[in-house]
């Protein structure tokens, strides 16, 4: 028996950093949707734990999320039952799309119904909040506002029609990094993050736009001045919006129609060698003039 799970990236739409908690974690105010680009997560019984990847750049040891997070249902469900588990990436490493945080959400759906734990996604968002703050997230993979630690997920339905202009610049960033080297006592950008919600509730892609923006990005590009580089790029070559996601280094432009997302696919691709052109995952992938 094998089960495949789907692990796609996400973007981050706004990210809001109010504050730390005295723990050292942070408080988000976030909206996230996931893109078709994924890795897949396979999935076999076995009398062990096992992860092994088609990466050269990822651990097969309990550094790597998907390891931990196949330990942290162990230890909650009481499962003495091992697995076979094997990550075939596509989502780039340490780019700001989730994509550790996405394998380790896939491994945890995968073993709830390789070991017939019947949890449901609240309680699997909650075991998977152990192993990353993207994780519970992840473990619904559909848009939402996340709250809290990144524990509160609220679904938000559909979105407003538009494509998605994914550009990774030659570098990675670690995300510990970033987040330990904010500053609450300095001025932080802020989304509004409630335009962008009822953007997307009215339907109304201008009004969502107008709402968004990271407030990781200024302290990222600081280190990595690719990032706003491409974002210039993005928007001079026809990007409607455009910003980093994460904590970088990845960036996306917004078009509303696939000729212009397209237009801007085939520019960027002169520079950087990284670059994807996608739809949200719960849009219908019909091409639109």
């Amino acid at each position: 028996m094998e089960i495949i799970q789907k692990a796609p990236a996400k973007i981050n739409l706004s990210l809001d950093a109010r504050f730390r908690h005295p723990d050292g974690e942070h408080e988000w105010k976030m909206v996230m949707t996931s893109v078709d680009l994924a890795d897949y997560v396979h999935l076999r019984p076995s009398r062990h734990l096992r992860v092994t990847t088609d990466s050269g750049f990822l651990p097969e040891d309990p550094r790597n999320l998907a390891y931990q997070a196949a330990l942290a249902l162990q230890r909650a469900s009481g499962v003495r039952s091992g697995a076979a588990i094997h990550i075939e990436k596509h989502i780039p490493v340490a780019a700001g799309l989730g994509g550790g945080s996405s394998d380790a959400a896939a491994v945890l759906r995968g073993l709830n119904e390789l070991w017939q734990l019947h949890y449901t996604k609240q309680q699997l968002a909650e075991i998977g909040l152990q192993v990353d703050s993207d994780v519970p997230y992840c473990v619904y993979s559909e848009t939402a506002l996340v709250t809290g630690k990144g524990e509160q997920v609220a679904p938000l339905g559909p979105l407003p029609n538009f494509w998605v202009v994914l550009a990774k610049p030659r570098v990675s960033v670690s995300t510990p990094t970033i987040l330990n080297a904010v500053d609450y006592s300095q001025p932080l950008i802020h989304p509004n993050t409630d335009a962008v919600l009822a953007g997307i509730n009215a339907g109304d892609f201008g009004q969502m736009s107008l709402g968004m923006a990271n407030s990781l990005e200024a302290l990222t590009a600081k280190r990595h001045p690719e990032i706003t580089a491409i974002k210039h790029r993005l928007l001079k070559y026809g990007a409607q919006v455009a910003q980093m996601s994460g904590s970088g280094p990845t960036v996306f432009g917004l078009c509303e129609k696939y000729s212009r997302a397209n237009r801007v696919y085939n520019s960027m691709k002169g520079f950087c060698r990284e670059v994807y052109l996608l739809r949200p995952m719960r849009l219908s992938q019909q091409k639109e003039a």
